[in-house]
């Protein structure tokens, strides 16, 4: 049987966030292997629905001499609602919440191929890439290889493995260069134009939020990096230093 059985994929992405929110986990299908922290595939349950997502706790990470201890899941968290404000779907519905295993991020399981990913693209992806390109810098992703380009059975680009972003250094490191350079559209410039404003209003709730998630200078560093591409209105190119993640997959 599969996965999905049970976790219908057309469920609206605000029913999903719900369940995972407000259900109970109720099951542990076992450890994801290929995972560089520990990380669970959990089904949660709340009434009638029942989806499944990717449970990594925070007592689970492995500790990073550039990002403080048992911080990742509290980015995985800021990436979702980075995502989510700037109406990109990017990133699969993530909470944050206790688990059977303690504190840590739920992410949404997209159900998709693990053989398609970043390396087997063809032109028709290149629209959602460019969108993907934008927000990786905007988070400072430095982690952004090919494997982690999941799309699902409509077609739909996700993202997934964000615990390492948002530091205040600059640590871009991705596999997307196919933009550097070139122009950002102006609907994904007026989408950063919009959050950059949301982020300067104190009483919205995400900002408020991102500031309980991420320490004061990498909200700082965040703003400055929306600033730049407002400014510049180009993606940026590969800069000295290591560029690429490994492995590239």
């Amino acid at each position: 049987m599969s996965l999905q059985d049970n976790n219908p994929q057309r469920l609206p992405l605000e029913r999903v966030a719900e369940v995972m929110e407000q259900g109970d986990v109720d099951n542990e299908h076992g450890i994801l292997r290929w995972s560089s922290n520990y990380a669970f595939l959990v089904s949660l349950k709340l009434e009638n629905d029942a989806v499944n997502a990717v449970y990594k706790p925070q007592r689970g990470e492995r500790p990073l001499w550039d990002f403080p201890d048992g911080t990742l899941c509290y980015r995985e968290t800021a990436a979702y609602l980075t995502s989510k404000e700037l109406c990109w779907e990017l990133v699969p519905p993530t909470v944050l919440r206790e688990g059977p295993r303690g504190l840590g991020s739920f992410q949404f399981f997209i159900d998709h191929d693990p053989q398609v990913n970043y390396f087997s693209f063809d032109e028709t992806m290149m629209p959602q890439l460019k969108r993907m390109a934008a927000f990786d810098y905007v988070v400072n992703n430095a982690d952004r290889k090919g494997g982690h380009c999941l799309v699902d059975c409509d077609g739909h680009l996700w993202g997934i493995d964000h615990g390492i972003t948002f530091n205040a250094v600059h640590k871009l490191r991705t596999v997307i260069w196919d933009f550097a350079g070139q122009s950002i559209s102006e609907p994904l410039l007026a989408d950063i134009a919009r959050l950059c404003a949301i982020l300067e209003d104190p009483t919205s709730t995400y900002t408020q939020t991102m500031h309980k998630l991420l320490s004061p200078a990498e909200n700082r560093a965040f703003q400055n990096r929306l600033r730049h591409l407002l400014k510049h209105k180009r993606y940026p190119q590969p800069g000295p230093g290591p560029n690429y993640p490994w492995p590239p997959v």
